[in-house]
């Protein structure tokens, strides 16, 4: 094992529950210590999440010493040994070290164990298989603190065989390599993500777009994806095209907008061309009804330029709300020929920023007022305003929305 390193500022590690927990589960024989993610993002500066625990000590008895200080234990995993542990509504996966018997796609036959270099060994990535201790010392069996080191992610082990043990595996390589790593991926790695791509195949709809969802936000998503596109690896998940200079260029605006990067406006700048790209990847992802909405409604995402001017673009910003209008420009911005600096596209996107679109200012009592009987004839008036109003560019003062008022009222009143 490498000489233990040592997580120095990690107040989550000293205090609060995390603490409170390891206490708890170091007593008597057994030994309890923070694995995985937490232990990989803390040696990387990175934010720390969610915090997963490993122990010696068997469900049963993790259950006891849970419930004995006072907090809750629910069995989510219990066949593999995982208990989740409430405390003051913040939950923990506690979980039994493991060693696999057998493995066979996703499922594996475990049984318990004290290992720790085994536990290590049974899991993905060197970087994701580090333990950490209450006193903060980091644990490596496997390579992962070099590995962090050089901001690499390799598999523990033989890359084929962790791959054949669950598919998933290649598209949590690249998603870690998106987030984590620096320069070209782990070329053994690659390789085995490319001679076991059909398994991508076995994997279900869901499992895959949590990964593809993760992968196209991380900070180095534009040249990894390129690498899966070029690696044939990203056609088979998409169903279609992927537009890879596009999606760079998306990412690009976002850093000068200084935009958070958002899922879905990053998927439609990676795969939506026509509504039948989108449609495509509604049901290939199994994606929400609120997304596949959201990706369906940036059609005609070509007719929008800034040369279009302002007024324009306040009546396409009225009538899509802020956010369909923010995916549609973005998205027609990053197939532009201007670059993610241009004064105008960045005033075209930033334009629900200083203004936002007024309520319609008329109600059906206007009309009735001014002779339109309810009924059609009233549906019609109020319909005929509102068109007006928007064609107007959206008049505040009182005269003229009785203008508008009195004329709809009057076409409608002469139709009936």
């Amino acid at each position: 094992m490498k000489t233990p390193a040592q997580i120095d500022e990690a107040v989550w590690l000293r205090q609060g529950e995390v603490a409170s927990l390891l206490r708890a589960l170091n007593c008597d024989g057994e030994e309890a210590r923070v694995v995985g993610g937490a232990v990989r993002n803390a040696l990387l500066h990175l934010p720390v999440g969610e915090i997963d625990v490993a122990t010696t000590a068997v469900p049963d008895e993790i259950t006891r010493r849970v419930e004995g200080a006072g907090w809750k234990a629910v069995p989510t995993g219990i066949e593999h040994g995982t208990v989740t542990v409430v405390i003051r509504g913040h939950p923990f996966e506690v979980t039994t070290l493991r060693e696999d018997v057998e493995t066979f796609g996703r499922k594996a036959r475990v049984v318990f164990g004290r290992d720790w270099r085994a536990d290590a060994e049974r899991r993905d990535f060197t970087m994701n298989a580090l333990s950490a201790s209450a006193d903060g010392t980091v644990f490596d069996y496997v390579g992962g603190l070099d590995d962090i080191a050089a901001r690499r992610v390799r598999f523990i082990g033989d890359p084929q065989q962790r791959i054949t043990e669950d598919y998933l595996r290649i598209l949590r390589f690249f998603r870690f390599h998106a987030h984590y790593a620096e320069g070209p991926p782990d070329a053994a790695a690659l390789h085995a993500c490319i001679v076991a791509r059909a398994g991508l195949d076995t994997l279900s709809r869901e499992r895959v777009r949590m990964e593809l969802m993760k992968t196209v936000v991380a900070p180095g998503a534009a040249a990894t994806l390129a690498v899966m596109n070029d690696s044939g690896l990203l056609g088979p998940v998409l169903g279609g095209v992927a537009y890879i200079v596009n999606f760079e260029k998306r990412a690009q605006i976002e850093v000068a907008l200084g935009l958070e990067p958002d899922a879905i406006r990053r998927l439609g700048a990676l795969a939506v061309m026509v509504n039948e790209d989108a449609e495509r990847l509604a049901e290939r992802l199994r994606l929400s009804n609120a997304e596949a909405e959201r990706l369906l409604r940036l059609e005609s995402w070509w007719r929008i330029a800034p040369e279009g001017g302002e007024r324009a673009a306040r009546v396409l910003l009225y009538r899509l709300g802020s956010r369909s209008f923010a995916d549609r420009v973005l998205l027609a911005w990053s197939r532009a020929q201007a670059g993610a600096a241009d004064a105008a596209w960045r005033e075209l996107a930033c334009l629900p920023q200083h203004w936002t679109a007024p309520d319609f200012p008329l109600k059906s009592a206007d009309f009735t007022r001014l002779g339109v009987q309810p009924g059609p004839a009233l549906g019609a008036a109020m319909r005929a305003a509102k068109e007006a109003w928007i064609a107007a560019d959206f008049p505040s003062t009182e005269n003229e929305i009785e203008a508008i008022a009195e004329r709809a009222a009057r076409d409608a009143t002469a139709v009936s």
